[in-house]
């Protein structure tokens, strides 16, 4: 073994208190005998072993922060952050000086002195290895910034020297101001924050210039040991450390007694909500996406800030909406018992850890607590959250689940002690039993004249289930696809005013050989107008409008809204919604209606920018409408808003109407057959936006549900929201169109043929009828 590798192995061992204390006692010459060979075998150790393996000093001279991808709103709020550490660049001309005080006064007092070892440290960290331990006290900030970058934290001679040679070359390389910027702004505090200016927000929700010295204290006691000393996870020893940093300031000078006392007194509040306020996963993962194809793993350290064009307050709207009525739907239709169950230890310890293991696989849902009951009886619950705390229920807010505490319950229904259940916060702040829903929904609201985005929630819960319904969900569209029908017989010289015998009607190509009847759901009405029709949803209207234009033009026309012939049936299923379409189709189709005839392309990034502010990409404004973005009549949008408008007021939404107390609120409901999907699509003003609920796995969602009672409840809780203190959307009639006899209609077409009706003497079966399945609409 040569001498170098046996220095190495000695000055490698841990620096323990026992290390010295199992050597024999020496004489006073024998101890000075020992020292000076200590020193010779020191720099034997850093000639041989520590200098020719020092790393470069780029990393530290050159420091590229790993700044996470950031998503906000166009209002400017955090949606959303991706990357493995929260971080914000701060320089060191803008951290405030009671937050660089507070940090040096526990950490490294005479840092603007020393050249990057304090020796006095050192040796009093020498004495207290000597007499009880390693103690931390002997390493700087430049010496912490070494260990950092380079280093591990384990504690050898070794390991100790290549630190201090490391700090040496730091100083030598760059300015105390710039080590103590790299240090602020690079140390980890805990929760994956990593710097002072995301800790100040993670745990105060504040900037650094709006820290208090009490709050300055607090961070600056958190490196110490930042798993045991964070405010979030302990905030008994965050405290203790807390005290320990004022006092020092206070002994150097840094506060004065007064300041002292004042932060001694403020009681802290740490920030226990959410660290993104609006609730946007859904969209912030389409941007995420969208980043990593370009960037791919850069994307999430190289400091990307991305603005959507959403609404924070229009996102929340949506999200509180779905919610919500995704609850009601799902209270109106029963409680199914509890989500899991566990036998409970009698031991108290063994109890705990079975309540947390089994609660880690039940995450809350927002404000949809999981907890395991510990009592119960028919009058009250007491469930234990995985906070530890105890939730208790009683009165009314047991009732939704009140079959499931009698003792003849169902065995699979009953709640006993051990069983996993849900409970969420009433608006008086009284606990409720709940569930968490099997039904899913999707919302998405658009700018309805350039596509940007202004709500966007893919789902119930991005947690649970990350599949985007607003963007992937093929379904089927129900009545909702009735008004592009409509929209298609306009050009072929029908009217709203045009008359259609409400009628049953029998066709060939149903299931197993049989006749095709279509059927309403309100019974038939004889003649009556397509205005009339389209309110109501005449399934049979709707069936012989499309076999007097034909299915095939009806099926080319589908595509100037967007939609995918490939996904639509060229028979007379397909204006019953027997075809596939996705929430966004759907909003864009509905958007041509409502700015007058144009097609938009939807868009949900507005401005990337670099960790500096530079601006990598932008949407540009929305250029003057061209003709070539036209893909419908002035005159048809015209018509077809007045007739949409009907609907939302007299029709199957006319909820909307009522709720919302605009006359420029327009839209259509969708159910299709056995309730598989509900829809309502609509807009108000410049704002168009598509409501659909439904089971991942499709099945009825009740036979007295239809899309007026579980999406258009949806669509209405967000509209308020959206159009709040917007003005009014009035449309001027075009040229080329005319009022006869109480309707619009195409001025070529006035006359008798306009307002004919439709030949409801023709045979009940043309050539081309072709049916594939029986499907409903509403």
């Amino acid at each position: 073994m040569s001498l170098s590798s046996t220095i190495v192995k000695f000055l490698t061992l841990p620096l323990t208190t026992a290390n010295y204390r199992e050597q024999p006692r020496r004489t006073f010459l024998a101890a000075g005998v020992d020292a000076f060979l200590l020193g010779f075998l020191v720099i034997s150790v850093m000639l041989l072993s520590v200098l020719p393996g020092l790393p470069p000093l780029d990393v530290v001279t050159d420091y590229q922060p790993k700044i996470p991808l950031r998503v906000y709103s166009a209002d400017g709020a955090l949606l959303a952050e991706f990357g493995e550490e929260h971080r914000d660049f701060v320089p060191i001309q803008d951290i405030p000086q009671v937050m660089k005080d507070a940090l040096l006064a526990i950490e490294d007092s005479r840092f603007y002195e020393h050249g990057g070892v304090d020796y006095r440290g050192v040796a009093r960290a020498l004495v207290a290895d000597l007499t009880g331990g390693f103690h931390q006290g002997a390493s700087t900030i430049t010496m912490q910034v070494a260990r950092n970058f380079f280093l591990t934290r384990e504690k050898t001679v070794l390991r100790k020297l290549t630190e201090a040679l490391l700090a040496y070359r730091i100083e030598s390389a760059l300015s105390k101001d710039q080590i103590l910027e790299l240090y602020m702004n690079q140390i980890y505090l805990g929760q994956r924050t990593h710097g002072f200016a995301s800790a100040a927000r993670t745990y105060f929700n504040k900037r650094l210039p709006e820290l208090t010295v009490a709050e300055a204290a607090m961070l600056a006691g958190i490196p110490q040991n930042p798993a045991k000393r964070n405010p979030a996870v302990n905030p008994v020893r965050a405290k203790a450390r807390q005290m320990l940093v004022l006092k020092r300031m206070l002994q150097i000078g840094k506060i004065s007694e007064a300041q002292y006392n004042e932060a001694v007194a403020q009681a802290l509040k740490v920030n226990d909500r959410q660290l993104f306020a609006v609730h946007a996963d859904y969209a912030a993962e389409l941007v995420r996406q969208e980043l990593y194809a370009q960037y791919k793993g850069d994307a999430y350290t190289r400091g990307f800030n991305v603005y959507t064009t959403l609404i924070a307050a229009e996102q929340n709207a949506a999200y509180n909406s779905l919610r919500s009525n995704v609850l009601a739907y799902d209270q109106r239709h029963g409680y199914r018992g509890a989500e899991d169950f566990i036998e409970l230890p009698d031991d108290e310890d063994e109890r705990d850890d079975a309540i947390d293991r089994i609660l880690a696989k039940h995450p809350n849902s927002d404000n949809l607590i999981a907890a395991v009951v510990t009592e119960v009886s028919a009058k009250r619950i007491r469930a234990e959250p995985a906070s530890g705390d105890t939730i208790e229920i009683n009165g009314d807010g047991l009732r939704f689940a009140a079959r499931a505490l009698q003792t003849n319950a169902r065995p699979d229904q009953r709640i006993r002690v051990g069983s996993v259940i849900r409970a969420s916060r009433d608006g008086k702040g009284r606990w409720m039993i709940g569930q968490m829903p099997e039904v899913e929904a999707a919302f998405v609201a658009l700018n309805a004249e350039d596509g940007s985005y202004r709500a966007l929630v893919g789902g119930f819960d991005f947690a649970r289930k990350q599949f985007n319904h607003v963007t992937s969900a093929w379904r089927q569209p129900g009545s909702s696809i009735k008004p592009f029908v409509y929209s298609a017989a306009l050009e072929k010289g029908y009217s709203p005013a045009t008359l259609v015998d409400d009628v049953p009607i029998s066709l060939p190509g149903g299931e197993n050989g049989q006749a095709w009847e279509p059927q309403n759901d309100d019974g038939y009405d004889g003649p009556i107008s397509l205005r009339r029709a389209l309110a109501r949803s005449k399934n049979i209207v709707a069936v012989r409008l499309l076999r007097a234009i034909s299915p095939q033009y009806g099926r080319d026309y589908l595509q100037r809204f967007g939609f995918d012939p490939a996904k639509h049936p060229a028979n007379l299923t397909m204006t019953l919604g027997s075809g596939s379409v996705t929430p966004l189709q759907m909003a864009g189709a509905y958007a041509i209606f409502a700015n007058g005839g144009y097609k938009v392309a939807p868009h949900l990034i507005q401005k990337v920018t670099d960790a500096r502010g530079n601006v990598l990409r932008e949407t540009p404004p929305p250029p003057v409408r061209q003709d070539e973005q036209r893909v419908i009549d002035s005159r048809n949008a015209f018509i077809m808003d007045s007739m949409l408008r009907e609907v939302a007021h007299s029709g199957t939404g006319a909820l909307a109407g009522a709720r919302l107390g605009r006359p420029d609120v327009a839209g259509k409901t969708g159910t299709t057959s056995d309730a598989f999907d509900g829809w309502f699509a609509g807009y108000a003003g410049n704002v168009v936006a598509v409501a659909w609920m439904g089971f991942d796995q499709p099945k009825s969602l009740g036979g007295r549900e239809f899309g007026a009672t579980l999406a258009l409840p949806i669509w209405i809780d967000y509209m308020r929201q959206a159009l709040a203190g917007k003005p009014l959307s009035e449309r001027t009639p075009p040229a080329g169109v005319s009022f006869v006899d109480g309707d619009w209609m195409y001025d070529e077409f006035n006359g008798e043929a306009g307002i004919k009706t439709l030949d409801i003497t023709a045979p009940s079966v043309q050539p081309n009828d072709a049916i594939i399945q029986p499907l409903s609409g509403g």
